[in-house]
């Protein structure tokens, strides 16, 4: 179960660094104020009505045309070394002490393992009555 779960966080771990450091841009096609294609990592396809983008009705009036396009550029992070932390005496005692106490909290205690079941009394190699002294006569 711990080797498991220690895999899956590993491989999530993974996965944010990956993410994390990939930059990506996302492309839309706009045409009178409606969504028409999206695109990753590329130019989203026009509707090719922007050709016309300007049309000019009048010599005084110019409309504008009804496509545009917006992009969306993610910038990834490129350096992954970050800032060491400086902690006094007391932070680095706390924090290790705190880890081994959680991680103590989860030890199986299911074997209850005492040690004095493999343990035989010595041999006695004096006579008890005469270490009293208490002889029959």
């Amino acid at each position: 179960m711990k080797k498991a779960f220690s895999k899956i966080v590993a491989i999530l771990m993974a996965f944010v660094v990956l993410l994390s450091t990939m930059s990506f841009t996302v492309s839309m096609h706009y045409c009178q104020g409606e969504l028409i294609d999206t695109a990753v990592f590329q130019k989203a396809h026009s509707c090719g009505m922007d050709q016309n983008s300007k049309m000019i009705s009048d010599e005084s009036n110019m409309m504008e045309g009804c496509c545009n396009d917006t992009e969306i550029a993610i910038e990834g992070q490129d350096d992954l070394k970050l800032p060491v932390i400086n902690l006094t005496l007391d932070q680095q005692v706390f924090i290790t002490t705190f880890i081994h106490t959680y991680n103590t909290l989860f030890i199986d205690f299911e074997e209850n393992y005492h040690l004095y079941f493999d343990n035989h009394p010595p041999f006695k190699v004096k006579q008890i009555f005469k270490l009293h002294e208490s002889y029959l006569i």
